[in-house]
Order: C-alpha cells, then sequence, then structure tokens
C-alpha cells in the first residue's frame, strides 16, 4: 500500500527482539505508521519460513509467535478513525484476544463512519473458524476478500457461483481472486470480471494475495471505480510473482500508470 503511495498505519504485535526491530525498521521505512508497544516478555516475533518449488509454489513453516498477543488494548482509536478503510488479517482469530481485538477495530472504524475489510487468509483458518467468521462477515465487514477455495470453505460448496451467490448479501464489496484467471468483484447486484496479468517468468507466488488486496485497497481510498481497483490489484499481485520474496521489487506508483 505504501508503495502506490498511500499512506498507512499497522497495528500488530512484535516482541522486543531483533526481528522486531528489523520489522519495525522495514516497515516504517515505507512510510507506515507503527506504534503498538512490543511484548516484553514470553514469545519471539513472528516469523516464517517459505520454500518454494520450481512450479512457483509456495508452501509455508510459520510461528506466530508474538503477534498472537495482540488485545484489544492495542487497538487505538484515534489511528482506527484517521484511516479511510481497516484492513483484518484473518490469521488472528485463532486466539480469542485476537477476536476482540477485530470487533473492538470494527467498533471504532463504524462509529467514525470508515469501512472494514477482511481477508480470510487461509482455507485451514476457514474451516477451523466457519461460525464465528460467518457471524463477523454478516456483521462488522463491508469489504471481503477471499480466493475461490476460501470462500467456498466458508459456505461449505464446491461451487464458486453458488458460493459467490451466497456471500453477496452481507458486505457492500467482494473481491474474490481467481489465480491465473484473474478476479471477479462482487457489489449488489454488479459484477466484474478482471482478467489477470500475464507474466512470462512466474517465479514466487508468495504475497500474491496480499499485494493484489494491496492494490484494490489503494483504488478504492483514490475513488477509482471498482474494475480500475481491481486492475491495480491484478498489476500489483503480477510484479510480485516474477521474483522471490513477497515484497515488491520496483515502485506501484510506476503501475498507475499502466492503469490509468
Amino acid at each position: 500500500f505504501g508503495s502506490f503511495g498511500g499512506k498507512g498505519a499497522f497495528i500488530g504485535k512484535v516482541s522486543e527482539d531483533k526481528l522486531g526491530e528489523i520489522f519495525t525498521h522495514d516497515i516504517r521505512a515505507q512510510g507506515i505508521e507503527f506504534n503498538t508497544v512490543p511484548l516484553k516478555h514470553g514469545l519471539g516475533t513472528a516469523v516464517c519460513y517459505i520454500m518454494v518449488t520450481d512450479d512457483a509454489e509456495r508452501s509455508m513453516n510459520t510461528f506466530l509467535g508474538a503477534s498472537t498477543e495482540l488485545s484489544e488494548d492495542d487497538v487505538d482509536a484515534e489511528t482506527i478513525g484517521a484511516g479511510q478503510i481497516v484492513y483484518l488479517e484473518g490469521y488472528l482469530f485463532d486466539k480469542e484476544a485476537a477476536k476482540k481485538a477485530f470487533r473492538r477495530a470494527s467498533y471504532f472504524a463504524h462509529a467514525k463512519n470508515r469501512k472494514v475489510a477482511l481477508t480470510l487468509s487461509d482455507v485451514f483458518c476457514v474451516e477451523r473458524h466457519r461460525k464465528e467468521f460467518m457471524d463477523l462477515v454478516s456483521k462488522d465487514i463491508d469489504i471481503l476478500f477471499a480466493n475461490q477455495h476460501e470462500l467456498c470453505a466458508l459456505f461449505e460448496t464446491e461451487d464458486l457461483d453458488e458460493a459467490m451467490d451466497a456471500v453477496q448479501p452481507f458486505c457492500d464489496i467482494i473481491a474474490v481472486t481467481k489465480g491465473a484467471k484473474g478476479c471477479t468483484i462482487i457489489s449488489g447486484k454488479d459484477r466484474y470480471d478482471v482478467e489477470a496479468v500475464w507474466v512470462d517468468n512466474l517465479v514466487d507466488t508468495t504475497g500474491a494475495g496480499d499485494q493484489f488486496a494491496a492494490g484494490f485497497l489503494y483504488g478504492l481510498t483514490e475513488g477509482k471505480p471498482l474494475d480500475e481497483c481491481a486492475k491495480l490489484g491484478c498489476k500489483a499481485a503480477a510484479e510480485v510473482i516474477t521474483h522471490m520474496g513477497p515484497r515488491p521489487q520496483k515502485p506501484y506508483k510506476d503501475l498507475l500508470k499502466e492503469v490509468a
């Protein structure tokens, strides 16, 4: 999001250790505000080992560490109210304290007429917490991000069209990513199918969904039409899969000219 030129803030927990220092430095270097008090004792900062095979698919071995210690006390009303959109990461739903933090963030956002977005994050995460995700989506979420497998898991179906029909009444905007088939954006009775951006050199799919969300949300904050938001998301995802690692290697500001 910062690479597009957007202004943002991050609320998340790191430990007072070397990895926490690196994360804090790197996210602030992107112009993102990060002021959550670090964890002083106990779990270390989260770390994820990612194995990428020759077909560019990745497998993750993740230690969530200090990130699971995020609590509702860390959610700052002023920070939430300063943004147009609050983006919630579904991976944290394994912890009760994080669920309370989500609901507090949603409360603060809606009190200031801000939008709340959620990413479902992972099929297994959805299957573990389906009922609670459905409760959150139906009551607190304005913008939902999911890939086709996550959305189908949420509604316990193998039919994507059925899942998209089922989710439509719950959120103002639903962005469904479909890998090489692009994405479908749903808003009320309107649907927009946007093609994926073809790349000649597919290297590592890590971060594709995250970068799609970054591009899409940046477009929304700039008042762009939904199909243009989706194109920005697809452009960002296409860039990140052409090299190793989940961060862009060139400023996403350059992509704005290509979508204009």
